[in-house]
């Protein structure tokens, strides 16, 4: 039962540790005072043997008698100060270490039962804190982060789910339309249930996309790559959308720009969903363009449009998974929401970073990123 209790709470662990100190450093005080008073006894008995005028062997042994009785008092009672310090000493450590350990471990249980709201408190502010303290502040700080990580699972389930909603509320409503005969089964009917059909594919695709990059649950294939290869598959895949949208695509690639190291078909993806985003936010007779230049032993692209813009307070948000910086707009036309946040973890897999500018609603919005020269 002692040996459980021991086992089970810091604070007995603490006593016993200071009351196995306490008990080493009585017996050595013991094995010293042994084998040190006897000698030192008959030094002070030879020293005082003339003042007491002989050596009577009756009174020296009076005398050592006293003299042991003395030192064993003392020890006993520099034994029971030590032990009540040991108590005392154990109590107060207790407070200020176990404590502190028990409130982050109760905490740490409602945050397993899923209270992530649950914080310590901290003992002295931040630049005064001891190692416990830096312990707690840690630990505040990875109950934060559990708190986001959870609010944005929750806020992630509800965006697809609305999501997925709207294209299949869309797709339902023909059906029931064509099987009520309120519809004519004509090719345009069949054709707008393709569209719905088609955008709630991209959107999984694009789910599934999201999962493999944030998981990297892919491989680079970093090979020797013509800037100019990158663009012009970009600019031949959406073409055909700008002309429809009527939105101007140009790109200005130096000719004598150098390859950059990178994995083709993961840049491609990037430069694709960055030029698609600039065509879903910029209205009819606008413009998008794509430029290139070298900086440094780096590659920088640069996408800019004329579009809607992004106001200060949206840019930190960009990246977001489903982040709308106009809440009134619809993705009917547009892509699945992810495409800016796919980007970017590809190019944290690259090893760079995609910038985004905007001098404000109306005025437009510029992405940029950089990849090392081959």
């Amino acid at each position: 039962m002692m040996i459980r209790l021991i086992r089970r709470h810091l604070s007995w662990k603490l006593f016993l540790s200071f009351l196995t100190i306490i008990v080493i450093a009585t017996t050595v005080a013991v094995s010293a005072a042994a084998f040190a008073v006897p000698a030192a006894f008959e030094r002070h008995m030879s020293a005082m043997a003339s003042v007491m005028g002989g050596d009577s062997e009756e009174l020296r042994l009076d005398l050592y008698a006293n003299f042991r009785t003395a030192v064993t008092e003392a020890l006993a009672l520099a034994v029971l100060v030590a032990f009540l310090s040991a108590l005392i000493l154990s109590l107060f450590i207790s407070r200020q270490v176990v404590v502190p350990v028990r409130e982050m471990m109760d905490a740490s249980e409602r945050i397993a039962g899923g209270y992530y709201d649950e914080r310590v408190g901290l003992s002295a502010s931040v630049e005064n804190l001891d190692e416990l303290g830096r312990l707690a502040q840690s630990f505040n700080q990875m109950a934060a982060s559990l708190e986001r990580t959870e609010a944005l699972r929750s806020e992630l389930i509800g965006n697809v789910a609305h999501e997925l909603r709207t294209p299949l509320s869309s797709i339902k409503g023909y059906m029931e339309g064509l099987i009520d005969g309120v519809l004519p089964a004509e090719p345009e009917t069949f054709q707008q249930i393709e569209r719905e059909a088609e955008r709630l594919q991209r959107l999984v695709q694009d789910l599934q996309e999201l999962s493999r990059v944030e998981a990297h649950e892919f491989e680079l294939k970093l090979l020797p790559t013509p800037v100019t290869r990158l663009v012009d598959t970009v600019v031949a895949r959406l073409a055909h959308q700008f002309e429809d949208k009527r939105i101007v695509l140009t790109a200005d690639i130096p000719s004598d720009l150098p390859a950059v190291q990178a994995d083709e078909s993961r840049i491609g993806q990037v430069l694709l969903n960055l030029v698609g985003n600039a065509l879903q936010y910029t209205p009819a007779g606008g413009a998008v363009s794509i430029r290139a230049h070298r900086d440094g032993h780096e590659v920088r692209l640069v996408v800019e449009d004329t579009g809607i813009g992004i106001a200060p307070e949206h840019l930190a948000h960009v990246f977001e998974r489903f982040y709308r910086v106009d809440k009134s707009r619809s993705r009917a036309g547009g892509g699945s929401g992810i495409g800016l946040t796919i980007a970017q973890h590809l190019m944290y897999a690259h090893g760079g970073e995609i910038q985004v500018a905007s001098s404000g609603p109306g005025q437009g919005s510029t992405f940029s990123f950089t990849l090392p020269i081959a």
